[in-house]
C-alpha cells in the first residue's frame, strides 16, 4: 500500500509500521478540495501519499476572507495530528492544490491500537511531539517577522 517511511513512523519496526497503515483508508482528493476546516472535530490523522496539502489560516484581511498559507506538506508528511491531541480540533485549514492521495488514520482506531501496543504509541507520540515542535518554530518565525515589520513601521 505505502512503501515510503512517513515521518510519523520514525523508529518503528516494519511490522509496527504495517499494522498502523492497515488501520487507515486511502482517500483521493481532487484538485481544490478541502480535507478539513479550521476548528472542525479532528477525527483522522493523515499521511500524504501523493500530491500536496496546503495548510492555511483563514483570516479577514481588509474585509475579505483569505486563506493565509502556513505551509505545504508533501509525500511522507503528516497532517492533522490534532486528532491525537485534545481537544481534537484542527488548528488550520487543509486543502489539496492538485490531485492528491492521503492515508486517513481514524483517531479511535489509533488510540485503541496504542492502548494495546504502548511501545508503539510512545514512539508515535514522540514523533507527533517533533511535528508540533516544528510547527511551533514555524509560527514563532512568522510572528517574529510580523513583530519586526510592526516595529520598523513605527520607527519609520
Amino acid at each position: 500500500m505505502f512503501d515510503q517511511r512517513a515521518e510519523l513512523f520514525n523508529g518503528l519496526s516494519a511490522q509496527q509500521h504495517d499494522e498502523i497503515l492497515d488501520l487507515g483508508a486511502l482517500m483521493a482528493l481532487p484538485s481544490g478540495s478541502v480535507l478539513f476546516d479550521l476548528g472542525a472535530r479532528a477525527e483522522h490523522l493523515y499521511v500524504v501519499l501523493r500530491g500536496r496539502i496546503r495548510l492555511t489560516l483563514p483570516m479577514q484581511i481588509r474585509g475579505r476572507d483569505e486563506d493565509v498559507l502556513v505551509e505545504e506538506s508533501g509525500p511522507g508528511e503528516t497532517i492533522g495530528w490534532s486528532a491525537l491531541i485534545p481537544p481534537c480540533r484542527y488548528t488550520l485549514k487543509a486543502t489539496a492544490p492538485l490531485e492528491t492521495e492521503v492515508l486517513a488514520l481514524p483517531r479511535e482506531a489509533l488510540r485503541s491500537y496504542f492502548a494495546a501496543n504502548p511501545a508503539t504509541g510512545a514512539a508515535v507520540t514522540q514523533n507527533v511531539a517533533t511535528l508540533i515542535g516544528r510547527r511551533l518554530q514555524l509560527f514563532q518565525a512568522m510572528w517574529l517577522r510580523e513583530m519586526q515589520r510592526m516595529v520598523e513601521l513605527r520607527c519609520a
